[in-house]
C-alpha cells in the first residue's frame, strides 16, 4: 500500500523538510525495508502562485537510482500553499502483469486542472465501478484502481461541491458495486485514506479502512492505515504516519474521521469530524 503527505500553509513554502530532510521523510519512508519498499511510483503535486496545478511523477521507487535525483529536484524546488506527496506500493485487483501497473498515468497524485487527489488503499472492483462514472469514464488514463476512486469522488464533488457529502456518496456507491457483485470477501475496500484539495486554500484528509493490516512502516505502535497530523508554525502537515519519532507531536486521525484545513485570515484553521456510519454493512 501507499504513503501520503499533505502540507497546507498560509504562504508559499517549500515542503523539502517533510519530503527529504525529516527523520521519517517521504524519501525515508520509500525504502524502510525490502519487504515494504514503495517501489511502484511516486508523485508530488502542488498549486503555484497563480493557483495552477503542477504534478511531477516517477514510475519506480523514489529511492531507486533511476528516480532519486528527479524526486530530490522536485521536492527541493516545489513551493506552494498546498502540496501533496505520494509513494506508491501498487495494489492489483485486476491481476494484471506487473509491467502494466507501472507507468506515469498510474502514479499519483491525480488531478483535473482544478482538484488534486491522492489515495492509500484499494477498491476490489475498479472495472465494475467505472460504470458509475458516466462521462468521466473517458478521463481514466491508467489501470490504477485509485484513479477510478478519484473520478468517482470527483463526480460527486462536481454535483454537490461538498467534500464530506461527496466522499460519503462515493463510499455508498462502492458499497452498492460490492453488494451487486456478490459481496466478495474483503469488503468494498481495504482502505479509503484520501487527501483531496478541491481548491488551493483547502486540504481534506479522510481516514477510512476495513480490517487489520499490520503497523506503519516506521512506527510499529501505530496501525498501518491510521493517519496523523501536526499543526506547525507554518500550517498543517498530514500524512500516513509521523514524519519523526516524536509521536507525541502528532495527533491521530482515526478510522472514520476526517480533517479539514482551510487558509483563513493568514492562518490554517482546522475542523475535525466523524464520517456518517454506513450501517449495517461495515464494522466502522
Amino acid at each position: 500500500m501507499c504513503r501520503l503527505l499533505g502540507v497546507l500553509s498560509p504562504e508559499e513554502r517549500s515542503a523539502r523538510h517533510w519530503l527529504l530532510e525529516s527523520e521519517r521523510s517521504l524519501l525515508v519512508q520509500s525504502d524502510v525495508s525490502p519487504e515494504v519498499a514503495q517501489r511502484d511510483g511516486w508523485g508530488i503535486g502542488w498549486f503555484d502562485s497563480r493557483d495552477r496545478i503542477h504534478v511531477q511523477k516517477g514510475i519506480h521507487g523514489a529511492f531507486e537510482p533511476s528516480e532519486k535525483e528527479h524526486f530530490r529536484l522536485v521536492a527541493g524546488s516545489a513551493k506552494s500553499r498546498n502540496l501533496l506527496g505520494h509513494l506508491r506500493h501498487a495494489s492489483n485487483p485486476m491481476n494484471l502483469p506487473r509491467e502494466q501497473l507501472l507507468s506515469l498515468p498510474n502514479s499519483q497524485p491525480f488531478e483535473d486542472g482544478r482538484t488534486l487527489f491522492a489515495h492509500n488503499g484499494s477498491i476490489p472492483l475498479p472495472t465494475e465501478t467505472r460504470r458509475l462514472l458516466g462521462a468521466l469514464d473517458a478521463k481514466v488514463q491508467g489501470v490504477n484502481d485509485s484513479e477510478v476512486l478519484y473520478w468517482l469522488l470527483e463526480k460527486q464533488y462536481l454535483a454537490s461541491g461538498d467534500c464530506v457529502r461527496s466522499y460519503q456518496a462515493a463510499r455508498t456507491e462502492l458499497v452498492s458495486v460490492w453488494e451487486s457483485n456478490g459481496a466478495p470477501a474483503g469488503g468494498p475496500w481495504s482502505g479509503l485514506n484520501v487527501l483531496f484539495a478541491p481548491v488551493p486554500d483547502e486540504l481534506w484528509a479522510f481516514c477510512c479502512y476495513e480490517g487489520e493490516h499490520g503497523h506503519n512502516l516506521c512506527d510499529e505502535g501505530q496501525p498501518y492505515y491510521q493517519m496523523c497530523y501536526q499543526e506547525t508554525p507554518d500550517g498543517l502537515v498530514v500524512g500516513s504516519e509521523p514524519f519523526d519519532s516524536h509521536r507525541e507531536r502528532w495527533t491521530p486521525l482515526l478510522n472514520g474521521e476526517f480533517l479539514h484545513g482551510q487558509i483563513h485570515g493568514g492562518k490554517v484553521v482546522l475542523t475535525k469530524g466523524r464520517l456518517p456510519v454506513l450501517a449495517p454493512l461495515l464494522s466502522h
